[in-house]
């Protein structure tokens, strides 16, 4: 979609902190963290949220999560939260699927 904030970052016509990246997904930080981990999961595909994705592209929804469980296991203590709003009554205010992966406490430099 061409006014899409998030296609326009998978084109790469907006800059984002890329974090990793698969084949139908990309992963970035949130320019607004609410916690000391905050990461998005995208797919690369337009969907108007994770309910259109699951019924669309099932595929690409399993890419995304197992994409952001690896981005967790390695930003995290293993202590994490991955949520979806869906829908303006939930919270969600960017009308592409995304998962959140926030955690208050990141893995420590340097250790496991």
């Amino acid at each position: 979609m061409s006014d899409c904030v998030f296609c326009k970052i998978v084109a790469g016509e907006i800059p984002a902190t890329v974090i990793d990246s698969s084949e139908h997904s990309l992963a970035f930080a949130d320019i607004s963290p609410r916690q000391p981990v905050h990461i998005l999961v995208i797919p690369k595909s337009h969907h108007a949220n994770v309910a259109e994705l699951a019924a669309a592209d099932p595929e690409a929804l399993v890419d995304l999560v197992q994409l952001g469980s690896r981005i967790a296991a390695e930003h995290t203590n293993g202590s994490f939260r991955f949520t979806f709003n869906t829908g303006a009554d939930a919270g969600q205010t960017v009308f592409h699927a995304h998962g959140h992966i926030t955690a208050r406490t990141p893995k420590e430099s340097g250790g496991n």
